[in-house]
């Protein structure tokens, strides 16, 4: 049982690497291959009837851990220096505005078609509003610099933001003024936990000399993550802000305090940092979708109680997007494309407690949503694909 299992593992991953491969020229998100990968599986296993293990516990774990790895990976290309102030700012506003537009649009709908509270209506609509990292910074490797950096910052912030708003309304029974006052207080303990955590992981990265090194450090980050989300705090601003941080060394020389971390000699860890992390956020981003693929049931792809939903929500999606690239001047091509939900929607989709959680938003409606936004993804990437060098 045991070697089956290895070999299948070995061979779905095999296959993930080959989509991955592909991916960059048939325009194709592998998400969407690794899911089918997933569904096909099981359709196997139901066909030979071979008993497996439960493996619905392994999903939230694999999620967490790469998101973590994702956003990182992505803020450690992020240049920080004063030519991309510009492009930060419409990166912030791309990805808060047309959020929380969304978040309130989707919100009274939900409780008008509900008739459930404000707070849970916005609690339901907040996964469908965030772009996932974990799609969107690998489909966008093949776009100009301005354009991949903008994605990756704009996705980074959207799982930032999503998380933080999820949190606020998921985690306060009740809005009032204590919530946004106990609210800013998260956000400056997680800056102080952030600056103290960048500070020592840096100082360990540059002084441990075994030839182990790497995954202490990322256990370390994990664990960091882990703990600050128990306590409710927005943890994703730590792990991209310490990613940018040990990213631009460079542009931080000026500081005296960096000397001490010795930044040439420190680069090149970061450099071996960055080959690490992109290997392993690879590994378990195929496993996830894989995974996620593997428990889906074939009813819930088909189900025309949420078809409809899903459809005006992609249309919402896409919509909001384009007002918000007009109103900061950005191509709408092939920007405007970039939107899929995934990861980062199953995940908070997962974090809602049942008694929340309403009965049209459900998994077959996260479901459809990833795999329609994704491939409206996919066909405008194909569309623009001669277009895509001359995009600055």
């Amino acid at each position: 049982m045991a070697t089956t299992i290895i070999i299948s593992f070995c061979v779905l991953l095999l296959i993930a690497y080959v989509f991955d491969i592909s991916a960059k020229k048939t325009k194709i998100p592998s998400v969407i291959l690794l899911l089918v990968l997933g569904w096909l599986v099981k359709q196997i296993v139901l066909t030979t009837e071979i008993q497996i293990p439960n493996f619905d516990f392994v999903l939230p774990i694999l999620g967490t851990v790469g998101l973590i790895l994702i956003v990182l990976e992505g803020s450690l290309e992020l240049e920080l220096n004063k030519s991309k102030f510009k492009l930060i700012r419409k990166s912030i506003s791309s990805s808060l505005f047309p959020m929380l537009l969304m978040m309130f649009a989707l919100g009274y709908a939900f409780s008008y078609f509900s008739g459930s509270s404000l707070k849970d209506s916005f609690t339901n609509a907040i996964p469908l509003c965030v772009i996932s990292s974990a799609i969107a910074i690998p489909s966008a490797s093949n776009l100009s610099l301005s354009n991949k950096e903008f994605v990756v910052y704009e996705s980074s912030l959207s799982d930032i933001f999503g998380v933080i708003l999820f949190n606020f309304f998921a985690l306060n029974d009740i809005i009032d003024s204590h919530s946004f006052l106990n609210f800013g207080l998260q956000l400056l303990l997680i800056i102080v936990v952030t600056f103290i955590s960048t500070i020592g992981l840096s100082f360990l990265l540059s002084k441990i000399d075994h030839h182990i090194k790497f995954i202490p450090i990322i256990l370390i980050i994990i664990l960091i993550y882990v703990v600050s989300k128990t306590y409710h705090l927005p943890s994703l601003l730590f792990i991209m802000l310490f990613g940018i941080f040990i990213g631009n060394l460079d542009e931080l020389k000026r500081f005296k305090f960096i000397h001490y971390f010795k930044p040439d000699e420190l680069n090149k860890e970061v450099h071996k940092f960055k080959e690490l992390l992109a290997e392993s956020a690879f590994l378990i981003r195929a496993l996830f979708f894989i995974l996620f693929g593997f428990l889906i049931e074939t009813h819930e792809i088909i189900n025309t109680d949420t078809l409809l939903w899903a459809i005006v929500i992609v249309i919402m999606i896409f919509g909001f997007r384009a007002l918000q690239l007009k109103l900061v001047k950005l191509p709408l091509k092939p920007l405007l494309f970039i939107a899929p939900r995934g990861l980062i929607t199953i995940l908070l989709f997962l974090s809602i407690k049942p008694e929340d959680s309403l009965p049209f938003v459900n998994k077959s409606l996260i479901l459809q949503v990833i795999l329609i936004s994704a491939l409206v993804m996919m066909i405008g990437l194909m569309a623009t694909k001669k277009e895509k060098d001359l995009v600055e």
